[in-house]
């Protein structure tokens, strides 16, 4: 089990970009985001091109992208669809042929409640896009995340994993869809995946952590109505955003952090949250679930994932 404690950052919850970077000059540094263009990815890449990072958004919709990142700055907008293996394929392809290498690895994008979509082989849309997407982008990009000097790569979970473990017996939901336990999986996913490409790329000199950036009205939430966003207490009656919830720079925080700072120096395969690694936890309180951070579930994940895209940066090694 990974050493899931608090290590007493300084940040918290309402921390900002600009607070964890607190004036970092990232020049020399690339960054590339997953989803840059709208949302917590937006304010990522606002984050890191305002601390000189050259910054790679990759994107879906390119053309919405670029008019977003407009007024942030020089960011190289590319496409890539993380639902589709091709076009994953195809990203990494097209970087891996400039030559340069990754300090910063974000994987933001991602799907939330879908009714039930399958891409590919019939794949579930949830698990395919937060997670398979990521594993094999990041397998295929691997010759230039170990080309850098110490990247990390930052997968983004949320405290929706607590609602499922990894469902082995149906991972695809071939029977019975739930678009909220299949979202809930998905984050489940991408924690697991943080713990175990650490564990293989430390050697390497590759750190991974997962991040759960909280609560925050971004586009994530396209596919769900006003009215169940109330039922659940995100807004009120007159449409207000529950004072609870962040802001999308108080969200990106997390992530800026994980790959930024020197306090995670030497450690990886961490869950965290509020700008802090989280605790275990097995009620309601803040932090993770032991079965988002076990290894021997993060090692079947890996398997089943280097199976089912066909890449695997460590086989054979």
């Amino acid at each position: 089990m990974t050493a899931q404690e608090p290590i007493g950052t300084g940040f918290g919850a309402r921390s900002t970009t600009a607070d964890v970077l607190g004036g970092s000059d990232l020049t020399g540094r690339l960054a590339l985001v997953t989803g840059g263009g709208s949302g917590l990815g937006l304010e990522t890449v606002r984050a890191f091109v305002d601390a000189g990072a050259t910054v790679v958004a990759a994107v879906r919709r390119p053309e919405a992208a670029e008019a977003a990142l407009g007024p942030v700055g020089p960011v190289e907008v590319r496409a890539l669809d993380l639902a589709d293996q091709e076009s994953v394929r195809e990203f990494a392809d097209g970087f891996l042929a400039g030559g340069r290498s990754i300090d910063f690895l974000i994987g933001n994008a991602g799907v939330m409640a879908l009714p039930e979509t399958r891409v590919g082989p019939g794949w579930e849309a949830h698990f395919a896009t937060n997670h398979l997407g990521h594993h094999a982008l990041v397998n295929r990009l691997w010759p230039a995340l170990v080309a850098g000097t110490g990247a990390r790569v930052v997968a983004l979970s949320s405290s929706a994993h607590r609602m499922s473990a990894m469902r082995w017996d149906d991972v695809m939901f071939r029977t019975g869809y739930d678009r909220t336990a299949a979202y809930a999986q998905s984050k489940t996913a991408d924690a697991l995946f943080a713990v175990h490409l650490d564990l293989l790329g430390r050697a390497h000199g590759v750190r991974a952590f997962a991040v759960d950036p909280g609560a925050i009205m971004t586009p994530l939430q396209r596919h769900m109505t006003r009215a169940e966003m109330a039922a659940l207490g995100w807004i009120d009656g007159a449409g207000q955003v529950h004072p609870g919830f962040k802001t999308p720079a108080q969200g990106a925080a997390t992530q800026v952090w994980a790959a930024t700072t020197r306090q995670l120096d030497g450690t990886g395969g961490l869950y965290l949250q509020d700008c802090d690694v989280a605790a275990l936890s097995t009620d309601d309180s803040p932090g993770v679930r032991p079965h988002a951070v076990d290894p021997g579930e993060a090692a079947r994940l890996w398997e089943l994932s280097a199976d089912l895209t066909g890449t695997d940066a460590f086989a054979g090694r």
